[in-house]
Formats: C-alpha cells, structure tokens, sequence
C-alpha cells in the first residue's frame, strides 16, 4: 500500500498507535471498529510499507538530566554535495543532536542538540562540530522552555493522501456494534 492510499481506518489506527504504542491488539481494534484479525493484519501491512517506521519510549529529558535545548544553525563554506554528504555523516555520528534539517534561506542546517548544561555544549561546539570539515558559521539559540511538543502527526486532522474506499468497503471489516 502506498504511503498516501490510507483510508480512515488506517488513519484512526495510526492515531491510536501514536498516542499509545503499547495499546494490545484487542483493545486497538476495538477503538478502530475491526475484529483482532483484520485489525492485527493492517497493522502488519502499515508496518510493511513503511508507515510506521518503529515503536519508541519517550524519555522525559529532565528526569535523565538533559534540561539544556539548543536550536544550531550551521552554514557551510561550500553547499556542494560532497560538503554536505560529509557534514551528514558527522552530525549523525552524535547522539546530542536530536534533529537535523537541510535548510533554505540563510542557514544551511538546522539542528536540534540537547545537553546537560552549557558546559556540555560548549565542549559539543569545540570537540566537534566546530572540527567538521567545511564549516563556515554557527550560531545558537537557547530553548527558554518548552511551550509545545508533539510527537504525534495529525494524521486525522488533515485530508491530505486519504483514498475514501466507500462505505461498503469500510465498513467490510467492522465489528457490528451493540445495541
């Protein structure tokens, strides 16, 4: 199934599973109106295509002592595809950057680093991104504190990629309901 051929079920059940990945099966297709079988089966082929790339536990940075969120832009002295391939490798390489996008507009990069404290940044920015090779400007922001944070996409909120299937075809694999 191609990425953006959901139809609503898939979509209430990429919904669920982003809010409770632990959720058991039983439980999950009762919420999506499927029996096990068919729900258990969708999942599967979610799974396959690549929907659902994985299942993670949120950590809470706090509570591991990483309370310090820093927004990095980096421009590079040269935007041509070996420079670029070559920043990738090395910004993959540590595990304090959170994100990182390739950029339009003044920045080349875009990063997201959690630390400690400051002085783990520091040590960050002159250990090893200041020694990428090809690295022309930084320039950091510091989070003051958090006002949103999402991790689930609002898969439900949007049309965009949904494939109507029709009612009978919907509601095909439904569990009758109780009166």
């Amino acid at each position: 199934m191609p990425k953006n051929q959901l139809d609503e079920i898939d979509r209430r059940i990429l919904e669920t599973l982003q809010t409770d990945a632990r959720v058991r099966n039983v439980q999950l297709a009762e919420k999506v109106g499927l029996s096990p079988s068919p729900c258990l089966r969708r999942v599967g082929q979610l799974e396959k295509t690549g929907v659902i790339r994985g299942y993670v536990t949120l950590v809470d940075p706090e509570a591991v002592g990483l309370s310090v969120s820093i927004f990095v832009n980096v421009t590079l002295e040269k935007q041509i595809e070996p420079a670029l391939e070559t920043f990738e490798k090395h910004i993959r390489a540590r595990p304090e950057v959170m994100e990182c996008y390739l950029m339009t507009g003044d920045a080349d990069y875009l990063l997201r680093v959690v630390t400690s404290d400051l002085a783990a940044y520091e040590r960050f920015l002159l250990e090893h991104l200041t020694r990428i090779p090809g690295v022309a400007s930084i320039k950091s922001s510091f989070a003051l504190k958090q006002v949103a944070y999402r991790t689930a996409l609002p898969i439900t909120n949007t049309g965009a990629g949904s494939v109507k299937r029709g009612r009978n075809a919907a509601n095909r694999n439904r569990r009758p309901t109780k009166k």
